[in-house]
């Protein structure tokens, strides 16, 4: 019985409607978004074979760079491909397990970005203040290693996840108002109880945001207390890292911000395009600002 019940509870397939409000622009939505997605592979797929055959940008700050494009990549492929069948083709259709892929691999992009703006935060930060020992402490196996420990923490966090929004008994619908499978519009959809969802959604927004933002912030103002008296150089030096920052986190602040305070005073389509900018501004610009 209870396997009975666990098989009617558990959609086959969930229906992502895009954007509500805006379904008459629907013929037109796709094309800054099939625009953004050519821009994005053609900018991060140049960059990573750029690190890997240009001698002169085999440096930590440039595989850092190369590892944030390949994230980029992932993210992007796993949310436009399939927005662009939701507008043109109306494909709207996406089965239960995909969804948890597409999750997975959403989350653990926006993870593996945060992580990578860290790296890129500590790099500028030794090779400003640890100039001498720079070639020593960034070595090729120790990048290797940063980078496999900040990929353990993503898969850590966001396997979970999706575990516990496998868990939950489903029975309003299977229709999402989104472009992608988004953690609490899934979680909503369910009969159950969703507290632990929305706690440890919490929690994971504020270890990729919170922490990681505390740890960049305290990079740079060490950074900026040891050149007190040439503030100006180290805000040169870091500037592509700097703007990496502000465009990753700036909409994740938005919607993080408007769901707590202002979640119904601003329309649900708003919500959905700030959410699908966060997804595709840093990887449109990263490669323009790598120097």
């Amino acid at each position: 019985m209870s396997m009975l019940n666990q098989t009617v509870l558990t959609p086959v397939s969930f229906i992502l409607n895009g954007i509500p409000g805006l379904e008459d622009m629907n013929m037109w939505i796709p094309f800054p978004l099939f625009s953004i997605y050519m821009v994005v592979m053609v900018g991060n797929c140049g960059l990573l074979y750029l690190t890997c055959y240009e001698n002169s940008l085999h440096r930590s700050m440039y595989y850092f760079f190369a590892m944030l494009s390949l994230t980029d990549l992932v993210m992007c492929t796993s949310t436009i491909p399939k927005a662009l069948c939701i507008f043109w083709f109306h494909l709207k259709e996406i089965s239960f397990n995909e969804c948890l892929v597409q999750m997975f691999l959403i989350y653990a992009s926006i993870g593996m970005e945060c992580g990578m703006l860290i790296l890129m935060a500590l790099d500028c930060y030794a090779a400003i203040c640890y100039l001498l020992h720079y070639s020593t402490i960034l070595t090729n196996p120790g990048i290797a290693k940063v980078g496999l420990a900040t990929f353990l923490r993503v898969v850590m966090l966001v396997t979970p996840l999706t575990y516990i929004i496998k868990r939950l008994p489903y029975c309003r619908g299977n229709i999402l108002y989104h472009t992608y499978c988004d953690h609490m519009s899934v979680a909503k959809l369910s009969c159950g109880n969703i507290k632990v969802n929305v706690i440890y959604g919490l929690m994971v927004a504020l270890l990729f945001g919170g922490f990681d933002i505390l740890c960049i912030t305290i990079s740079y103002t060490m950074i900026s207390l040891s050149l007190a008296d040439a503030p100006q150089k180290a805000f040169t030096t870091c500037t592509a890292h700097i703007c990496s920052t502000v465009f990753s986190y700036s909409p994740a602040f938005f919607c993080f911000f408007s769901h707590c305070f202002g979640g119904h005073k601003i329309p649900p389509s708003c919500h959905i395009i700030v959410a699908n900018i966060y997804l595709l501004l840093p990887p449109t610009m990263n490669p323009m600002l790598m120097e």
